[in-house]
């Protein structure tokens, strides 16, 4: 019996990705210092594998996005980039003006960059397998190289079409979902995976893991033909150890007649995959990786059912290994370092490199280790303990009712009485919430927590920053302000730290995607409003200006999405737990003369399971949480913003939410999200168009956000439209911000003149 752990995150102990990306960017270091530092991370990751587990993967630092890293791999680059240089040409697909579009990874909140298929004429370019394994095997280190398979490869990728509905036919990416399509490209990035698994036996490597998570989605009978075709090609050259993840297998017959030498579960986020190895059984000439470690969530495992549950996988499969559910890099690095933790919650918790010493701990107690044996039992007796209920909490979510889920009066009706007080012009402009948190800022609320700054002081500076930006917005010439987040850390964690029954950290850092991270909160129990979270700063920005001020919340499903919720509950409870803390603020904003309320929920479609057939339950409740917390007044207007969602796939949900307006992500795929509402009937709520890239330093020009909004007054009444950027302007400079802003606002007035002239 063997471990293997995969995916450690590649942050470090104190964000050391983090800081050589962005020296890297600024100039700060040069490539060989960058590289020689991504060396020392490489080396780091590999060590904490060796200390706990006996299989050490390799090619597991991306300088990026893995999925990325595959398409240099395959020399998928598309025209726009020109000739591959390096560095250079990557960060530029990544970041760049022109960058690829940017979408979540299968139901996560980590974002990878969608590949782009121009053609299927690909080559080698750079074998990163290969390159990383003689990296370590240079050190004396015994890797298994790592790589991304071909087939979850075109799942996530987009191929270049031409698209004759509409006025005029134009070219556009699409999703590869025709069979005829997906063969071409397959024959093409097959092609070069062969290239590299022969030279990768050439060099010696004997074993190889592939991930191949799209196996867990629902597969066409063509497409698992494929699969097939992959793996007997692939597995003469290696032994194949195949991961799947997020799920479980969408066919489990065919799946366990891939011949591959060993086979892996996701035995966590359901209990499909188990139920199948207990009826069906399992080939004897195969070996079994059980996923029994969750590497998304960050509580203890209860290591006695653990280990119970292997000893019943072996007598399936003769030769089992422990394994980890899925990627570890959802997960901080280490709890270690969090002393502010209440004692009995960190004592009830495991991040990535507890999760090893958790998979070490399940193999040695097996093999009868007693050190191992009463850490099993003590972690047993400690997760009995029952904590952070709250009786009148979960009364409230006992006594609702349907009529609490309903706004009340019919959206034609809401947006009559939300326009005779508004009076907002054609195409209002607005912006998604934040605006940019300088150094300066981040050293004051820095400055605060350390108490270096007084509460006043501090009050008084945040002040100061939003009145700056009220007139910053005023001179600029936005319809609907802001008032620019700076009081905030995170949409999520700011909420956290207000509400009971929830947790922040301070070193639980995780990436979203590039060097952008976050700290994920930890709903250790029942969740409560103390008190009011947003109105000081609320009400303050609106008595400094005479236009609406919008109020600016995060919803209650991308609350639960973005946190490590707690187990012991549905998270559909957790969800209206959340919602109704969310209500009261909602009605304590509109109390205070709040016309515009913003309930942002990004990660709304993230949390669906990857199986469409699961869809329902799922997007039943999270359209009623949503509905729960927005049950405002009618003449309050509701906004929501939502980005990379693959909205064609779930806006019939989307509209069940009953919002007034919404803002959408729209730059990266040019305008191609728009074609979800050409296929929806009868969509009349108003949207807001995301016309520039806010994940690249890239000023727009007038030019690209008129081409966005031209198209988008192909797809729906004019009068339907609101103009704003992607996404919060947080991470972005204000020499960024202003000029850009500024052309999106005189683009939006050019527009409306011509439309009032004609």
């Amino acid at each position: 019996m063997k471990t293997l752990a995969y995916g450690f995150p590649k942050l470090g102990e104190k964000r050391e990705f983090k800081s050589l990306l962005e020296n890297f960017w600024k100039g700060k270091i040069d490539e060989a210092q960058f590289v020689d530092g991504m060396n020392n991370l490489r080396r780091w990751m590999v060590e904490n594998y060796r200390q706990n587990v006996d299989m050490i993967p390799s090619n597991e630092l991306s300088y990026y996005d893995f999925v990325l890293d595959t398409a240099v791999m395959l020399s998928a680059i598309p025209s726009r980039f020109g000739q591959y240089e390096g560095l250079k040409t990557y960060f530029e697909m990544a970041r760049g003006k022109y960058a690829l579009e940017m979408t979540k990874y299968f139901n996560t909140n980590y974002h990878y960059l969608v590949p782009e298929l121009e053609n299927a004429e690909l080559k080698l370019l750079k074998n990163y397998p290969l390159e990383e394994y003689r990296f370590f095997k240079a050190m004396g280190v015994e890797t298994i190289p790592k790589i991304l398979s071909p087939f979850t490869f075109l799942k996530l990728s987009k191929a270049l079409k031409r698209k004759e509905e509409g006025p005029f036919p134009i070219l556009e990416l699409s999703k590869i979902e025709d069979q005829a399509t997906f063969e071409k490209y397959f024959n093409a990035v097959f092609g070069v995976y062969e290239e590299v698994f022969k030279e990768l036996k050439e060099e010696g490597v004997k074993e190889v893991l592939v991930e191949d998570p799209a196996l867990c989605l629902e597969l066409k009978d063509y497409e698992w033909d494929l699969v097939e075709e992959i793996y007997s090609c692939l597995s003469k050259y290696l032994d194949i150890y195949l991961l799947t993840y997020y799920d479980s297998v969408s066919d489990y017959q065919r799946y366990i007649k891939l011949p591959v030498k060993a086979l892996g579960f996701d035995l966590v986020s359901n209990r499909e995959n188990l139920e199948n190895i207990r009826r069906f059984g399992f080939p004897e000439d195969k070996v079994l990786i059980a996923g029994v470690i969750n590497g998304r969530q960050v509580w203890r495992a209860c290591l006695d059912e653990k280990v119970r549950l292997v000893e019943e996988l072996s007598k399936y499969a003769k030769d089992v290994i422990i394994a980890n559910s899925c990627p570890l890099f959802h997960l901080p690095v280490s709890v270690e370092p969090e002393n502010e933790l209440d004692a009995e919650l960190k004592e009830r918790l495991a991040f990535a490199k507890e999760k090893l010493f958790e998979l070490r701990t399940i193999k040695s107690a097996l093999e009868g280790d007693q050190q191992a044996k009463l850490e099993v039992e003590r972690v047993k007796k400690l997760l009995s303990i029952k904590f952070g209920e709250v009786p009148e909490v979960r009364e409230r979510v006992k006594n609702l009712r349907e009529e609490d889920f309903v706004r009340g009066v019919p959206y034609q009706e809401r947006i009559k009485l939300q326009q005779d007080i508004l009076r907002l012009p054609l195409l209002p402009t607005t912006t998604i919430g934040s605006f940019p948190q300088t150094e300066e800022v981040r050293r004051a609320r820095t400055e605060y927590r350390n108490g270096k700054l007084s509460p006043e002081e501090y009050e008084r500076f945040i002040k100061e920053q939003i009145e700056k930006v009220i007139r910053i917005q005023e001179d600029i010439g936005l319809d609907v302000l802001v008032h620019g987040e700076f009081e905030r850390t995170d949409m999520v964690e700011f909420f956290a730290e207000k509400l009971g029954g929830v947790a922040t950290t301070k070193h639980g850092w995780v990436l979203s995607y590039g060097s952008r991270v976050y700290r994920p909160p930890i709903i250790y129990g029942d969740v409560y409003r103390p008190e009011p979270m947003t109105l000081k700063e609320i009400t303050y920005a609106q008595s400094l200006t005479q236009k609406p001020v919008k109020g600016m919340l995060t919803g209650p499903v991308t609350i639960l999405n973005w946190s490590y919720y707690r187990e012991d509950i549905p998270k559909e409870e957790i969800a209206y737990q959340i919602a109704l803390a969310l209500l009261e603020e909602v009605k304590d904003l509109e109390n205070a003369g709040i016309k515009i309320i913003q309930i942002d929920e990004p990660a709304f479609r993230e949390g669906a399971p990857l199986k469409k057939r699961d869809w329902p339950q799922y997007f039943n409740w999270a359209v009623k949480a949503f509905r729960l917390c927005s049950k405002a007044k009618p003449q309050t207007q509701i906004h929501t913003h939502m980005c990379y969602s693959e909205f064609n796939e779930v806006i019939e949900y989307i509209y069940q939410m009953d919002f007034d307006v919404i803002s959408i992500e729209a730059s990266r795929s040019k305008g191609e999200i728009l074609s979800a509402f050409e296929n929806f009937k009868g969509w009349d709520r108003q949207i807001g168009i995301g016309v520039y890239d806010i994940h690249s330093p890239a000023i727009p020009d007038k030019n690209s956000i008129r081409q966005i909004l031209e198209r988008a007054m192909k797809v729906l009444p004019v009068e339907l439209l609101w103009v704003n950027p992607d996404c919060g302007l947080k991470t972005r400079r204000w020499e960024e911000v202003v000029p850009a802003l500024k052309n999106m606002v005189e683009c939006a007035e050019e527009l409306r003149k011509e439309l009032v002239s004609v």
